[in-house]
């Protein structure tokens, strides 16, 4: 694969084709209130911090996308970084922007990769590459709130254990705490409480194709941790852990 990075500042004309990869994203998450409303102007208002990679072997097809966030951190009290992670990066980042404050931080918000070009060890470039572009922009340190992508096979595990869990080597266990921490990141903290959704037992349904008719922990395909349904009023809550990495550049 002849693979070129970009920013989206360099090429405006991947806007579109940078949300038409085949991604395989759960249904519920994409209904996060935060996520929803404000991952589509990182790309509008920094397009500086969206790198798009193309095959240039396959017509300029787009097959990964990386996005981030600068926001000032130090400027919050002691400067640690939230339990509300995912949530509360993005929701600080555009409060700052609005604001005019300094940034002295970048967030990765999404790294993903298109289901054809997959097991090609593009996820660790584009991170690779969202490092470079932090630091071309003058910033010395990259955060992440990260989704360990295989917590989804052990929904009941606690988080705290899941993410200090390492290998024989060291390395952690979850496949892509290890890619961050390869690429020179340190594990910090849990965020438990990174990203909401809640929804009615008819919407759970509708995203899920279970019945949600049982009270209490429901696993869902997909879900880091149970969803809670609480059948008697009519609805569900998701709430999900993520795994603040920390990268000095």
């Amino acid at each position: 694969m002849n693979l070129k990075i970009t920013s989206l500042v360099e090429r405006p004309e991947l806007v579109e084709p940078l949300w038409n990869m085949a991604e395989d994203w759960p249904e519920f998450i994409l209904h996060d209130p935060v996520g929803w409303s404000l991952i589509g102007r990182i790309v509008k208002d920094l397009p500086e911090y969206v790198l798009v990679a193309t095959d240039e072997d396959n017509g300029g097809k787009v097959v990964a996308r990386a996005f981030s966030v600068p926001f000032a951190l130090r400027d919050r009290g002691t400067g640690e970084l939230p339990d509300g992670g995912w949530d509360q990066v993005l929701l600080w980042a555009f409060s700052d922007l609005r604001h005019g404050k300094k940034a002295d931080t970048v967030s990765a918000i999404e790294i993903t990769v298109d289901e054809t070009a997959r097991g090609k060890g593009l996820s660790g470039m584009m991170l690779g590459a969202m490092r470079d572009n932090a630091r071309a922009h003058g910033f010395t340190e990259v955060v992440a709130p990260v989704r360990p992508n295989a917590k989804h096979l052990e929904p009941a595990a606690q988080i705290d254990e899941y993410a200090y869990r390492t290998r024989e080597d060291g390395l952690p266990h979850d496949p892509w705490l290890r890619v961050h921490v390869r690429a020179g990141g340190t594990i910090e903290k849990v965020a438990h409480a990174s990203m909401t959704v809640s929804g009615s037992t008819a919407q759970w349904r509708e995203w899920t194709g279970l019945p949600f008719d049982t009270e209490g922990p429901v696993e869902v395909p997909g879900a880091l941790v149970p969803v809670h349904c609480e059948v008697e009023r009519g609805y569900g809550v998701y709430v999900e852990p993520n795994v603040w990495v920390r990268h000095t550049l």
